[in-house]
Formats: structure tokens, sequence, C-alpha cells
């Protein structure tokens, strides 16, 4: 099977800053330490029917301050087809957003920008610097067909709405929910039929797609069932066609023992075995294709 992994993060400790990375700062995970440490290439190469065609390296703190210099030291160092979605900040001035789109330009993996939201999506959304700039991001768009990657909770009702209205406007732009939105473990709660409730309100919009991954982030030992129960969700709303299923590497490795096993686990979910083989290829391979507009040469 083919697959193409849309979002993953690549780490070079030795050129970077990695401030994340670093026992000092947030966020205080007992286990960061199995992640602090450099990963390129050579650490997700998958094999056993499972043939990693390309990527989409999300931003992972090298320089916040530069963020292009990222997307310049993998362009010198990564050999498979990738595309890259740099970090940006919502809330810098019209002009150093506008500065910083035009550095990222230059860099020939660059697709879509990321600012986590997270516990701050709602503040930020509704700021009316952050708005300018999505209206600038968007007008970029219209020629450039560019990415923003939203991390947030989706069980955040004030917050999604404030994004449905956005996404709505800036219609050139597409909007990729990262790790499904952060799905309740339990899906009998109320955080979980919010979330339910507000990924369904949004996958009624054309310009917006999701990737299933970052199992780890709300449980270091996620069950298998609850696997299918988010992704069964997903593909309810979203169907196959705005599906992409990703690692979130290296922080899958939190969970699983390897970027393969993490691989054969997914693929092998009754939710994933359950769809045809041209929807199972969309999920792995041709939506991301589409969405990051990633070049495969036959040599690939």
């Amino acid at each position: 099977m083919k697959i193409i992994d849309p979002h993953l993060h690549l780490f070079a400790l030795s050129q970077g800053k990695y401030h994340w990375l670093k026992d000092e700062n947030p966020p205080f995970w007992p286990d960061k330490d199995k992640i602090n440490r450099s990963f390129d290439e050579t650490d997700i190469t998958l094999s056993q029917d499972l043939s990693l065609q390309g990527f989409v390296h999300i931003e992972a703190g090298f320089d916040n301050e530069k963020p292009w210099r990222e997307l310049s030291y993998l362009e010198s160092s990564c050999q498979l087809a990738f595309r890259s979605i740099a970090g940006i900040n919502l809330l810098d001035s019209q002009v150093e957003f506008a500065q910083s789109l035009e550095k990222l330009s230059t860099q020939s993996s660059f697709i879509g920008v990321r600012h986590i939201l997270d516990e701050q999506a709602l503040s930020i959304l509704k700021n009316d610097l952050a708005q300018a700039n999505f209206t600038q991001l968007n007008n970029y768009s219209r020629q450039n067909k560019l990415i923003f990657e939203s991390q947030l909770n989706i069980a955040d009702t004030p917050a999604c709405e404030l994004l449905f209205q956005l996404i709505s406007k800036q219609v050139d732009t597409l909007f990729i929910i990262n790790h499904m939105g952060f799905p309740a473990l339990n899906s009998k709660s109320s955080a979980w039929q919010h979330w339910h409730k507000n990924l369904t309100q949004l996958a009624c919009l054309p310009n917006i797609a999701i990737k299933c991954s970052g199992w780890e982030m709300i449980n270091r030992n996620y069950s298998s069932h609850w696997v299918e129960q988010c992704l069964n969700t997903c593909l309810e709303a979203f169907t196959t066609k705005r599906v992409m299923l990703a690692s979130n590497f290296p922080l899958c490795l939190f969970s699983q023992q390897s970027y393969q096993s993490y691989w054969q686990e997914l693929i092998g979910s009754k939710a994933i075995q359950a769809l045809s083989i041209n929807e199972k290829s969309a999920l792995s391979y041709d939506n991301a294709l589409s969405n990051y507009q990633i070049a495969i040469t036959e040599n690939n």
C-alpha cells in the first residue's frame, strides 16, 4: 500500500532551537525524553507491503522567529517528495505577516502555515489582527492555493463557531483539522457530543478536510476501540474524500514501538479494513497527494 504521511515532524537539534523540547519548557510531559533527539528520513522507512511515497512536514519549532529557516534546512536534507507547513504568528502586524508569507513563498516545499490555536483558539480567532491576517492569507491563496492547519479542540463550541465563520469567508484557503480536533475518550461524554456536533457542522463547508492522527496526544494508552469510533465518526462527517491518515511522528512513538508498527496498526484497524481498495488509497495516499500538491516521481 502506498502512503503519503501528511503530518509528521523531523528534528535537527544541532540546527534549530526547539524550545518546546527542552526540559525546562512546556509541555511538561514526563516522557518527553523519548522524542528529544534528532529525527530524519531514515527514521520513517516502511516495509512489509507499506511504501512511504512522500510526506508533509509540519513546523516543529525549528526557528519561530524565522520559520523559513526550517524549510530551507529540510529542502537541503530530504530526498523523498514532501511539502512543508511553516509556523506563522497570526498576531504579527499585517506588514510582518505579509513579509513572512513572502519569505516562505521562496521555499519550494512551502504549501501552508500553522499557528497552534489550542486553548487560545477563541481569543486568537476573535482578534482583529488575526482576522486581518487570515484575509491576507486568503488573498495570497487565490494564486498559490495555501493551507491553514487548524489545531484546536473541536469540542470548544464558541471557538468552532468563529472558525466556521472564518472558513466560510476565506473560501480560497484550504483548512485542515489537525489530530481530528482532539475527540474525548468517552463517546458518551458531553465533550464527545460537542466534538461530534461541531465536527459535523464544520464538515458542511467545502474548503475543509481532516487528518486522523495524534491519538497519543489524548491518551498514551489509547484503545483500538476508540480508534474505530474516531475513524468512523470522521468518515461519516467528511467521507473518504476529505479524510487523511497521518502519524504525528515522532510523537506517535509515545504509544507505538516504531513508525512501522504505527502504520500497520492503523491500516489494520477494522474501520480501514472495511473500506474498498480505492477508499483505502484515498485515505492513505490520494487525498494527501491532492490537498498538499505533492509531486511524486516514478523514483519515489
